[in-house]
């Protein structure tokens, strides 16, 4: 009787230690992070999932015939201009989150990847197609490093790994979200399907009424307003991207963009391009189209199923066994899938065994940027340095989906599969950088000098 009493106690300690160290406010930080990086994806994966067709219609009215390699030329190079306009835009709004905060630049950032979304459903060349993919980059380009450093400041305690894990698996949702839409939408044509990635704009509401901006910040932001009136500007005080090619942080700042090139080299050039080889599968069967667009929406929603199991997941296999070996486990699955799925004929019953692994390696590594780097800088720099590791990453996997539609032409007679693995090799940098980065599970996130914030436990 006495042994249940104290196990019932220590159960009781427990959860009522669990609610005191998770407040309404994080959970709500948690909710519009979430959705906001959700809807993203949703907005990029419906562009994916319908890139053949809206090349097929946008091609012969600029002027370009239709085949899989000018399908693949042109629309790899509609997502080459998303993703430099998506770090462009990382870099922009990253270096404002730090100067004016998070929440209000996270706002305008989502507005402008919904709205430019929306309107490349009245693209009528695939150039146009380019330029508003282009600007909705720009905006897209704010939701993970801002919302990554959100999530970092308010979750100060014992769970802010699996909060950011949490986070970043909306991205695989809304993917998911995007090929449930696309099976059950798709017949509506791609300009009914773009127009639907309009929806984030309403999340705006949302963050602008219920996320506040972390105490940390507003300190921060205060204190430096206080120290330019006084004359008395800090060593900290100085631009956000020069700081960060000067030690103490060049060294942190190239780990993680090693770590976060290679986890986007090998995402996008696997995501960009399954779907067409799914397509180029169906016609190989000599399917009709209407069965190829069914055949994508399922492999797209495995793909992204096991996505939401490597993002979810990523934070507590970390708090685990630590961040190193969690990286280590994602580029380990997906290498394993890659090799075994892109450089074979494979049939589409084996794709939809090898694409559940590919998410959970790939989404996982992706979400491991997000959650180890905040542990790595202070905030004065947080959304700056988060925003450049994986915009310099964005700048160098633009180069991928490109490369991959121009290789298949040239090098491979128009195989997919063997110039998507190709390209995805290059995602090895990632484990040159973490061969050099250092293991930070249990460590205090770091402060300025000015502002030190006593932590709970962060074991």
């Amino acid at each position: 009787m006495s042994i249940q009493r104290s196990t019932s106690a220590r159960n009781s300690a427990h959860k009522s230690g669990f609610r005191a160290e998770i407040t309404r406010t994080q959970w709500l930080v948690l909710a519009g992070t979430t959705l906001g990086w959700g809807l993203d994806g949703f907005a990029g994966s419906l562009y994916i999932l319908v890139l053949g067709p809206a090349m097929g219609e946008l091609l012969p009215n600029s002027g370009v015939q239709v085949s899989p390699a000018t399908i693949g030329y042109y629309g790899g190079a509609t997502v080459a201009l998303f993703l430099i306009g998506w770090a462009t835009g990382g870099i922009l709004f990253g270096v404002l989150a730090d100067r004016f905060g998070r929440t209000r630049v996270l706002s305008v950032g989502i507005l402008t990847y919904a709205i430019f979304s929306a309107l490349a459903a009245f693209a009528d060349t695939w150039w146009q197609l380019g330029i508003l993919r282009f600007i909705a980059g720009l905006g897209s380009g704010v939701e993970a490093p801002v919302g990554a450093a959100l999530i970092a400041e308010t979750w100060r305690n014992r769970f802010r790994a699996r909060a950011g894990g949490i986070m970043m698996s909306g991205y695989a949702f809304g993917f998911f979200a995007a090929a449930a839409a696309y099976a059950l939408l798709g017949e509506h044509g791609w300009r009914f399907m773009l127009a639907l990635a309009g929806l984030p704009a309403l999340l705006v509401w949302f963050i602008r009424r219920y996320v506040p901006e972390p105490p940390e910040i507003s300190a921060h932001l205060e204190a430096r307003r206080e120290r330019k009136r006084l004359g008395a500007m800090a060593d900290h005080d100085r631009f956000a991207l020069r700081r960060l090619i000067e030690a103490p942080l060049r060294r942190p700042m190239l780990i993680c963009t090693a770590l976060a090139t290679g986890a986007l080299i090998a995402f996008w050039s696997v995501t960009t391009w399954y779907p067409q080889i799914i397509r180029q599968i169906t016609a190989a069967d000599e399917l009709p189209n209407g069965i190829a667009d069914h055949r994508v929406a399922v492999a797209a929603m495995l793909f992204n199923a096991g996505g939401i199991v490597g993002y979810a997941s990523w934070g507590f296999v970390a708090d685990a066994i630590g961040r190193r070996r969690a990286f280590l486990l994602s580029f380990a699955v997906s290498a394993v899938a890659v090799a075994w799925a892109f450089p074979f004929d494979r049939s589409y019953s084996e794709y939809l065994i090898a694409l559940p692994f590919l998410g959970f390696g790939l989404f996982g590594a992706l979400s491991g940027t997000f959650i180890y780097a905040p542990e790595l800088f202070p905030p004065s720099v947080r959304a700056t340095a988060l925003a450049v590791c994986n915009s310099v990453g964005r700048y160098v996997t633009a180069l991928g989906p490109l490369t991959a539609g121009a290789i298949a032409t040239s090098w491979f007679d128009g195989n997919l599969g063997l110039a998507t693995a190709s390209v995805t090799a290059l995602g090895l940098i990632a484990v040159v950088g973490l061969a050099f980065a250092r293991e930070t599970r249990g460590e205090p996130m770091p402060s300025d000098p000015s502002i030190q914030l006593t932590e709970k436990s962060e074991s």
